[in-house]
């Protein structure tokens, strides 16, 4: 046993060598990181990396991939490219997704004092990059910004149908922040690192324009600069331009509007909520003037149909990450009528205890609605989209 307890002092005498020793390895802190979300993107990642390698010449460089579990494989290409060029590396993201929430995760995730945001279908310039650090670096500025809306930028073969998209979402946008920026939709652009921390905590992370969030939240005006460039075809892959993205971006803007207050998921519940008063009350005039059916009879299944709507509405948008699907899905919508029993009764049974006291069906059945909503949104956020054990 004696060898076994000096060999076991040798082993605490080595971790405690180790890590002065292993600072004392000469390497070169990277000056610049570039953090690419991903989604399903391993075709285009080889390329993006062989353009990034040849633009970033003479400057000490990181790559950080932020992959939302991308079933085609993206984060193993990366590890693989990896092994060859250790400044690449891959954050993988299980159980979660969003542009936003993935870039403010890589950019934290860095010790350099510069970090770019760009795409990685290469519809972005690269060749812009050293430029943005020149002028980050000798320049009192705190943001530079890749343009398609001054003075030579485009935004390249769109359609008449996403440029009139993109012109309304710039317009809302600039109505939001106190800044003359040009295209607060750009996904391409370069900060000071401590920028991002100093307002991290206070973004929202919803949706797709970090740039947007970035310029609404800073308590203050930032300098900035927007450099022109022509949006390109997208490589390879799909678009991830859809109605959930839509969604998503007026949510940050409605959230920004109204303060930090409420939760960005309750914003999105309320507004589907009110979906399902239209719905509720559509059923009920249904059932109850065109069936001729009792009161209580219609409420209740106006009350069952409106519920059905909400559960599949908030499935698609308010949890898309943690979308149910499947035999999920079916367990979900049993979870989400159970868990909404309590106020569903006390919905049914306030409304219909108005009607027969005052005979307005209009005001019964909305006050009906509201008893519930506080619970259906708490309950639900628990035990029908809860977190997965990954996350």
């Amino acid at each position: 046993m004696g060898w076994w307890r000096a060999r076991r002092r040798d082993l605490h005498l080595s971790d405690a060598i180790l890590p002065e020793a292993a600072l004392s390895i000469p390497c070169r802190a990277p000056t610049l990181a570039v953090v690419i979300p991903t989604y399903n993107e391993a075709e285009n990642v080889p390329l993006i990396v062989e353009r990034l390698r040849a633009v970033l010449t003479g400057i000490d460089w990181e790559l950080i991939f932020v992959d939302d579990d991308s079933p085609d494989g993206t984060a193993q290409r990366v590890r693989a490219i990896a092994r060859a060029h250790p400044q690449i590396r891959v954050l993988q993201r299980i159980g979660r997704r969003g542009l936003s929430s993935a870039c403010i995760e890589g950019m934290l995730a860095t010790s350099a004092p510069y970090v770019a945001v760009m795409d990685a279908d290469l519809q972005h310039d690269e060749t812009l990059l050293p430029t943005m650090l020149q002028q980050l670096r000798t320049e009192p500025l705190e943001i530079v910004i890749g343009s398609r809306y001054v003075a030579g930028g485009g935004v390249g073969d769109w359609d008449d149908q996403r440029a009139s998209m993109s012109r309304l979402a710039t317009r809302l946008g600039q109505r939001l922040i106190k800044a003359d920026l040009k295209d607060p939709m750009s996904g391409f652009f370069m900060l000071r690192t401590e920028l991002l921390q100093d307002d991290a905590r206070e973004l929202s992370g919803v949706g797709y324009k970090l740039l947007l969030d970035l310029f609404a939240t800073h308590p203050g005006p930032l300098r900035f600069r927007e450099l022109p460039y022509r949006f390109r075809p997208r490589h390879a892959g799909e678009s991830k331009l859809d109605e959930a993205v839509v969604w998503e971006y007026l949510l940050m803007l409605i959230q920004k509007w109204v303060g930090p207050m409420l939760p960005v998921r309750f914003i999105a519940f309320s507004l589907i909520g009110a979906s399902g008063v239209l719905v509720h009350m559509l059923v009920l005039w249904i059932s109850f003037k065109l069936a001729d059916t009792s009161f209580l009879v219609a409420q209740s299944v106006a009350t069952l149909v409106a519920m059905t709507t909400n559960f599949f509405l908030n499935n698609l948008f308010t949890y898309r990450d943690r979308r149910l699907r499947g035999w999920d899905l079916l367990r979900g919508w049993f979870s989400f009528v159970i868990a909404c029993s309590i106020g569903a009764l006390a919905n049914v049974g306030i409304a219909s205890w108005l009607f027969e006291a005052h005979s307005f069906w209009v005001l019964s059945a909305l006050a009906g609605i509201l008893v519930g909503v506080v619970w259906n949104y708490a309950v639900t956020a628990v035990y029908t989209w809860k977190r997965p054990k990954a996350d």
